[in-house]
């Protein structure tokens, strides 16, 4: 079973097929309905989906990185630079409070500052996937809760690069892996190349090439150049060590006012919400149970204490912003889980030496049950 693609694939799409309907019209939502697949898919339910789940989420993550490039398309710089006071002001906010206050958190049960900040910085992240999806779905996206929540979840992703750089920092002598490091100089330099690279390419070179592509009047040529222009920006960001999701963001903001945008939308559409949601269903099908039944008031009472923890945060930043109580309440709520990114922050951190091995899969399980929750809560 586990070695069949084709069986493997069908088991997936099946379940999907199966239990997201059910899901929906019971008003749980799209997403829910993916995990709860994925859980009952996964090793200690029908055990139809084994180790290869995590290559699977490997695969499907590139829906979250689709998903952000189809808000940059939403985006003209204009429009951005006029969001900037939300974005900068309540995410920044937001992730800075966040980490302060699990740092504290940490030096009173006896951690030291540095895997306190580490854990906070990462823990401050929330999931873009399950929040836009169920926040778009029920359409909540217009409302003031929603674009506050939208504004966050922007800050949060563009906060992963200095996150990312921060972490080796926090490890102290610990961090010595071998590895040899870029001096800091040198990597900013590569940061900002690429980044220069992304917007000079999608002015000056891409629209062009799409207008070419035009003239030929075959859509399957412009859908290969669409996941084309994609993938490339996402490995051309991972290779100066920047967030894939980040890069490709920027590159939809730099063709949002392009006359080729609706095109390209409808192109990357498609496979965003086939991969997004076998995004959810591996996420389901990796939530480690084992972990769970050893120490289930650990990870219970982390993964509510984590959640409850943002929500408040968020409340007290929300009414500084003097959001409106429904507006509040729906920011709060939607953005108390933990994300996406943080699977890759959590690894790399302790790869790095900025967290001790042992509490890595306790907090991966904490990620996994708040996205679970996440959609029951909203």
């Amino acid at each position: 079973m586990h070695g069949n693609v084709l069986l493997q694939a069908f088991v997936y799409l099946a379940a999907a097929v199966l239990i997201v309907p059910i899901a929906k019209r019971l008003g749980l939502g799209s997403v829910l309905g993916y995990l709860i697949a994925g859980v009952a898919l996964g090793p200690y339910a029908l055990g139809l989906v084994g180790q290869e789940g995590q290559d699977v989420m490997h695969f499907a993550e590139f829906g979250v990185v689709m998903m952000l490039f189809l808000v940059g398309l939403e985006l003209e710089p204009r429009l951005l630079w006029q969001m900037r006071r939300p974005i900068l002001g309540l995410g920044g906010l937001q992730v800075t409070a966040t980490a302060l206050v699990v740092m504290i958190i940490a030096l009173a049960v006896g951690q030291s500052w540095q895997i306190g900040l580490a854990l906070g910085l990462i823990l401050a992240g929330s999931s873009t996937a399950i929040v836009m999806q169920s926040l778009g779905e029920k359409g909540w996206m217009k409302a003031a809760g929603g674009k506050a929540a939208f504004s966050v979840l922007l800050f949060q992703d563009i906060a992963v690069i200095p996150i990312l750089a921060i972490l080796p920092l926090l490890a102290g002598q610990s961090a010595a892996s071998g590895e040899a490091v870029r001096p800091g100089w040198q990597q900013a330099l590569l940061v900002l190349g690429a980044v220069l690279t992304v917007i000079a390419a999608g002015r000056f070179l891409v629209r062009p090439f799409f207008r070419f592509l035009a003239t030929t009047r075959l859509r399957e040529v412009f859908t290969a150049a669409s996941l084309s222009l994609v993938i490339g920006t996402a490995l051309l960001m991972q290779a100066v060590g920047l967030s894939p999701a980040l890069g490709t963001f920027l590159a939809g903001v730099v063709l949002a006012d392009s006359e080729y945008r609706h095109e390209l939308e409808a192109d990357i559409e498609p496979f965003k919400g086939l991969l997004l949601g076998v995004f959810f269903i591996a996420v389901g099908a990796s939530i480690d149970f084992r972990t769970v039944a050893a120490q289930p008031g650990l990870v219970f009472g982390l993964t509510a204490g984590v959640m409850v923890l943002k929500a408040t945060v968020l409340l007290l930043l929300a009414r500084v912003e003097r959001l409106d109580r429904r507006s509040r309440l729906l920011l709060a709520l939607s953005l108390s889980q933990v994300g996406e990114f943080d699977f890759v922050l959590f690894s790399f951190s302790t790869t790095a030496g900025a967290l001790p091995s042992t509490i890595d899969r306790p907090l991966t399980a904490v990620v996994e049950l708040s996205m679970l929750v996440t959609p029951l809560v909203l």
